[in-house]
């Protein structure tokens, strides 16, 4: 029979996870039970996805604000604190600032970049800038220049002006704070030689350029909570990178040693069904929201662990090249023909005639991931894990 479907994804409902539950068992059985349910069959390659949320949360993996002041105190003593470079998220990092905060000796300088955070988050509008004759690359501005220049801008989505918002968050603890605006990392070490720095994806360069310029005191959010504190939940490769607001005074941290979650799910699978199934566990897909212009990936990585499976990058063929060039004057049945003995015999005159016009390389957890987190999204779906098939098929399958 000709097949008409290609990829096909489905969210899958699962109990609701609690600390401390299996979490392998449970992504097993809601496969088993929605295959069974919904009457398809599980294959070779199919691909389970699971949200970093529900991995985290059966590993107990939490911390309060008490546990992230204790070791931002630890780390910088009686210091003012220079906190730069953080994303503009109540749930992403405003729980994280009052730990730090609570930490601080006396004063926090709060270093924003403008006009917007790292993922795109924009305290305000580019045109206004050209209309300032403001060049964020250049002019470091305090508080007031900013706001004299731009005024008081609240965010898109959430309707807040975070640079009150967070301002207000380090006073709540009897912590001076100044807010300047810069994008040069170097900036900061005008007001003090101790950053706690906490840009994602930009880290190690900032740290790196801080501590080429006589930085003393040099972290980032990944050194914070990279062990226990008091029985507190830690991650040793992201510490607090990755984080969730869980309750008003505390996080859920990214899940820690997932590795052994996936590849334990595999191996159920298969003995349960004999087919061999990839895996992964995910966290923000790597997307761009065209009207608020937020880049998702909050977290370090897209995909903290999977199996072997899902390493390396797609091997694709751009069908629409193939029917704009090579094929361009045949129709029908014959072009299908055509196209199908192609990808079978892997042509290496045509092959090498499309190299320049390939399918961008990404990373296949990088694609998967997006198009899980897309599937799950972010509401009340109640679908952690994600069930996809086909997705491995090329046009002859």
């Amino acid at each position: 029979m000709e097949r008409v479907v290609g990829t096909v994804v489905r969210g899958l409902r699962c109990p609701i996870i609690n600390k401390g539950d299996n979490i392998e068992e449970i992504v097993v059985d809601s496969v088993l039970k929605a295959a069974e349910v919904e009457g398809f069959a599980i294959n070779d390659r199919d691909i389970v996805t699971i949200t970093e949320s529900i991995v985290a949360r059966a590993q107990d993996n939490y911390a309060t604000v008490d546990h992230i002041a204790k070791d931002v105190q630890a780390k910088f003593g009686d210091s003012t604190i220079g906190v730069i470079f953080p994303i503009l998220s109540r749930n992403r990092f405003a729980i994280c600032l009052r730990g730090i905060a609570k930490g601080a000796a006396k004063k926090i300088v709060l270093m924003l970049s403008y006009p917007s955070d790292e993922v795109g988050n924009h305290l305000v509008d580019i045109d206004m800038l050209d209309e300032k004759g403001v060049n964020p690359w250049t002019d470091v501005l305090n508080e007031q220049e900013f706001r004299n220049h731009f005024g008081y801008n609240k965010h898109t989505f959430t309707g807040i002006d975070y640079i009150e918002y967070y301002k207000s968050i380090v006073e709540e603890y009897g912590v001076e704070c100044e807010v300047i605006f810069s994008n040069n990392a170097k900036t900061i070490l005008d007001y003090t030689k101790d950053v706690l720095t906490c840009d994602i994806h930009t880290r190690e360069r900032t740290k790196r350029i801080l501590k080429a310029n006589g930085g003393e005191k040099i972290y980032s959010l990944d050194n914070i909570l990279a062990e226990s504190v008091d029985g507190s939940g830690f991650n040793e490769a992201y510490g607090l990178l990755g984080s969730n607001k869980a309750t008003e005074d505390s996080v859920k941290l990214f899940p820690r040693n997932c590795q052994p979650v996936v590849d334990t799910i595999q191996a159920s699978l298969q003995e349960k069904t004999g087919k061999l199934v990839e895996v992964m566990v995910y966290g923000d897909g790597a997307f761009k929201d065209p009207v608020g212009k937020i880049w998702e990936l909050a977290d370090p990585v897209v995909s903290p662990a999977y199996t072997a499976g899902l390493a390396g990058t797609p091997n694709e063929i751009k069908l629409k090249y193939l029917a704009d060039n090579n094929f361009a004057d045949l129709r029908g049945e014959e072009l299908k023909k055509a196209i199908n003995e192609f990808i079978e015999n892997k042509e290496e005159d045509l092959v090498g005639s499309m190299e320049s016009q390939g399918t961008t390389p990404r990373k296949l957890t990088d694609l998967i991931g997006s198009l899980s987190d897309l599937t799950s999204g972010s509401g009340d779906k109640g679908t952690p894990i994600v069930f996809i098939q086909g997705y491995f098929d090329n046009y002859t399958k």
